[in-house]
């Protein structure tokens, strides 16, 4: 912390798995939320897995790794298993308030939280239910687990939080009373509509004119359902619709993803993770269509980045985004064919008003409403105050 900190500025600890240097749509979300923390005047602080203990001042404020073990069969994630070393951790910090980002196995920091006088808030960035139906757990008995593990979850925090209305219906089904909702945002300044002559030669990398250029930007892990990119090129290109595919991403599928491909002659790029913002934002820039097959996807960052570089998106009507994309794109069923269906459907609408729809959509998700709202839920302002008045540092007791 820095030793000319505002004293009465409140330390809002973080704790996040499944976060890495080459994840996406979490670790953005992470990025954004810390720095309007601490635009807000906050310090946020950031506890997340690694290979070894490092700290590290950031935009996003303090960035602190402990050792954690490889999930396996997971693309490289790890997770925050020492119990120990995680609350020395938050001993040390002495947080004003905590943020959990991983329902399971961090749930035990919301009862360290309730014995040390913080208020806590739990993020659910995804549906237990949906997640568990994507690894084979028939409907009823995903349902029930769900309703299990959320009403654990429920009684440990002091807050739930859900940043759609598709993530919060199964906490609605339990009844819990502590659910808050606040979406997440996109990088509206970032993530912008290429102009029309470096969009053209941006497209010109990947696909001919005559081509429909198709972009996945996705983790290619089983519950993203990558291989239904690969399924929806396959059908269009069987209607004789000239297509190509470019997948930005990786993950555990990808060997697996490029050899089908292969062997089926599909013109598929992958282009592997893209490090740079820049870069990503052409690429979703020139794309005709984004693909976003994930059917538990609940805000799905990289498809509403789509959205504000001006490309539709078609997503799958098993997640949350149909209700986030709107008119800007189409939802489809969780099928190849449903996919290409979808994409033929949105290309025969003419290009500027599908590009302006997708934009006019976006905006209305800015980070900065995100922020106010993330705030909001552990009873903050936007000033750097609480909401019991300037008195910050008051911790909540249960």
């Amino acid at each position: 912390m820095s030793a000319t900190a505002d004293p009465e500025a409140l330390t809002i600890v973080r704790l996040a798995n499944f976060v890495t240097p080459v994840s996406g749509g979490l670790r953005t979300a992470l990025r954004h939320l810390g720095a309007g923390y601490r635009a807000a005047g906050h310090r946020p602080v950031l506890i997340v897995p690694g290979e070894r203990r490092s700290a590290e001042e950031t935009e996003q404020g303090l960035v602190v790794t402990l050792p954690g073990p490889v999930l396996p069969a997971s693309g490289g994630y790890r997770l925050l298993t020492d119990r120990r070393a995680v609350a020395a951790e938050l001993t040390r910090l002495s947080p004003d308030r905590l943020e959990v980002s991983d329902r399971t196995t961090l749930r035990w920091t919301g009862a360290w939280a309730r014995r040390h006088g913080v208020r806590s808030v739990m993020v659910s960035h995804e549906s237990a239910t949906g997640v568990l139906r994507t690894r084979g757990v028939p409907g009823p008995l995903a349902s029930a687990a769900a309703d299990r593990l959320n009403t654990a979850t429920a009684r440990a925090y002091d807050s739930v939080l859900c940043t759609t209305d598709w993530a919060a219906a199964e906490f609605r089904r339990i009844g819990t009373p502590n659910l808050a909702r606040a979406p997440l945002g996109v990088d509206l300044d970032a993530m912008r509509p290429l102009p029309p002559t470096e969009r053209a030669v941006e497209r010109a990398r990947y696909a001919a004119p005559e081509e429909a250029l198709l972009v996945l930007c996705s983790r290619l892990s089983a519950e993203k359902r990558p291989e239904r990119a690969i399924e929806a090129l396959a059908a269009l290109r069987a209607q004789r619709l000239p297509a190509v595919l470019v997948v930005a991403g990786t993950g555990p599928l990808r060997q697996r993803l490029a050899a089908r491909a292969a062997r089926l002659g599909l013109p598929v790029r992958f282009l592997g993770h893209l490090a740079g913002r820049g870069a990503l934002a052409r690429l979703l820039g020139c794309a005709d269509v984004v693909l976003a097959p994930g059917p538990v996807e609940t805000f799905g960052l990289a498809a509403m980045e789509a959205l504000a570089c001006g490309t539709p998106v078609v997503a799958s009507r098993s997640s949350a985004l149909p209700g986030l994309i709107g008119l800007a794109g189409l939802s489809a069923a969780d099928t190849g064919a449903g996919f290409a269906y979808a994409v033929r459907e949105l290309l025969e609408r003419p290009e500027g008003v599908r590009r302006a729809a997708a934009r006019a959509q976006a905006e209305q998700y800015g980070w900065p409403a995100a922020v106010t709202a993330f705030l909001a839920a552990h009873g903050l302002r936007n000033d750097g105050t609480a909401d019991g008045g300037r008195d910050g540092r008051a911790r909540h007791r249960a």
